[in-house]
């Protein structure tokens, strides 16, 4: 449900803000222009899967459904029928994917200038409690793999890692219960 707030007198949260590079804070738009950033690996993953869709797949099922429609009633056929419905699949995947690259903003977190700080990109390693470690990318919502380590910059570790430095402490309440993290390493690559 999208909430129209031309209008409206609340003051904006705390959270609206989304920190990219040292020093500069993009406000975050709500959903209907919801700005999304994009590591440029998460980019390129994203453009091969369209170029797959529309180079491979999509021709394919295509022609599979144009032989089924040629056997006559399409009505019982179900080889048409699922096709039409794959292709239906293909075509909002490809949609979906050409509106989120268009409207992304890419970052490379390579060119970051501000090493010292957690920001949008950064591969940060964190310990725990009991001396356990473990290494995120934050990334985009797009581009979420926590088997890979790749983590989405709303989520509450992110939130609370963002302009962070080596040695600070953060807690993050998760459903299993509060845990507290130390940094203890920030790459940009």
């Amino acid at each position: 449900m999208r909430r129209d707030t031309r209008n409206s007198q609340e003051a904006p949260e705390e959270n609206d803000e989304l920190e990219l590079e040292g020093g500069e804070e993009e406000e975050e738009e709500k959903p209907s222009g919801h700005r999304r950033y994009l590591t440029r690996a998460g980019a390129e993953r994203m453009h091969k899967e369209l170029l797959r869709l529309l180079n491979e797949e999509r021709p394919k099922v295509t022609a599979e459904v144009s032989a089924a429609a040629a056997q006559g009633d399409r009505s019982e056929n179900a080889e048409y029928i699922f096709g039409k419905k794959r292709l239906r699949e293909i075509d909002r995947r490809i949609r979906f994917l050409q509106k989120r690259l268009d409207t992304a903003t890419i970052v490379d977190p390579s060119e970051q200038s501000d090493t010292e700080r957690v920001y949008f990109g950064a591969t940060v390693t964190l310990e725990d409690e009991d001396g356990a470690r473990v290494t995120y990318q934050i990334v985009g919502s797009d581009e979420i793999d926590t088997a890979g380590g790749r983590i989405s910059v709303e989520s509450p570790i992110a939130r609370a890692l963002l302009r962070k430095k080596i040695g600070d402490t953060v807690e993050v309440i998760r459903p299993r219960g509060e845990i507290e993290y130390t940094l203890v390493q920030i790459r940009y690559m």
